[in-house]
């Protein structure tokens, strides 16, 4: 962490991350029940799925926006299938009152058509007429398991006059993020970044998850403090659940700070929205 020394207390930092955070959601059958959970008029991101494809994002965006939330839907150019799809999806969302979407490449081996990467769906959809006020563009505070860190850094830089923010897979260990921030940083990148942080959920199913999505490092810190037999201590006293405390706290005392510019936390609810949610409200009591 090299930009300079924290700026604000832990305590401050806490409310800056968590009053207003935005909320992953999968658009699976829970999805209606989990929403119900959130704040009212929270900010949803809606992710789309390898096996109900984009048509299942765009409906419960359409159906969250008309309930008052902030909606973003996970437009992956993997699961688009050509530029007048695209249009169609633009269109939809502009209806929908939606001004604010985040494109990632998408999860699929083979794209269902045209578009391969991100970049070529960002460089599509700013040609057509629909046009939303926020663009967001992936980061990997770890990196990827098939690309490296040069291929990334070099995709980003194609990527960032397109977009207007940065959202960050999801990570478990806040100096890594914060090396990363830097790192981003010094590679003249500037735009705010929304740091993605796993919700409350039972241990087994987070590290299943995680090395699903190849959180490898962050695995092994949760492991790391004080050993395996401190681990096991961890899971005993918290009754096998994790709660994403210690990596608030670490990324609170920076959270106002104009050089990293953190501008909030993106929740990886995974449909387990009640146990965050409380947990949440209780942070910032």
């Amino acid at each position: 962490m090299s930009l300079g020394s924290s700026s604000t207390t832990t305590a401050d930092g806490t409310v800056e991350l968590l009053a207003d955070p935005r909320f992953e959601l999968m658009p699976f059958d829970s999805f209606g029940e989990q929403m119900e959970y959130l704040p009212e008029g929270a900010s949803i991101t809606i992710t789309a799925s390898p096996s109900l494809g984009l048509e299942a994002t765009i409906e419960w965006s359409e159906r969250a926006a008309a309930e008052g939330y902030e909606v973003i839907p996970h437009v992956a150019a993997r699961y688009v299938r050509d530029e007048e799809h695209l249009d169609e999806i633009a269109g939809r969302l502009t209806d929908a009152g939606i001004t604010d979407v985040f494109v990632p490449g998408g999860d699929r081996e083979e794209p269902v058509g045209e578009f391969e990467s991100a970049y070529e769906l960002l460089t599509a959809l700013e040609e057509l007429d629909h046009s939303f006020e926020d663009v967001g563009i992936t980061g990997y505070p770890e990196g990827h398991d098939f690309l490296s860190d040069e291929t990334l850094a070099e995709s980003m830089a194609r990527k960032e006059p397109y977009a207007t923010y940065i959202t960050t897979q999801l990570c478990y260990d806040p100096d890594a993020v914060l090396d990363w921030i830097t790192t981003v940083r010094e590679r003249g990148v500037d735009l705010p970044v929304e740091v993605g942080i796993p919700g409350v959920m039972k241990y087994q199913k987070l590290l299943g998850i995680s090395q699903k999505v190849g959180v490898g490092d962050s695995v092994r810190f949760l492991k790391k403090t004080s050993g395996i037999l401190g681990f096991v201590r961890q899971l005993v006293g918290s009754r096998g659940k994790y709660e994403p405390d210690g990596l608030v706290d670490g990324l609170a005392p920076y959270a106002d700070d104009p050089e990293y510019g953190i501008r909030g936390v993106h929740v990886y609810t995974f449909n387990q929205v009640p146990d965050t949610e409380s947990w949440r409200r209780d942070k910032l009591e």
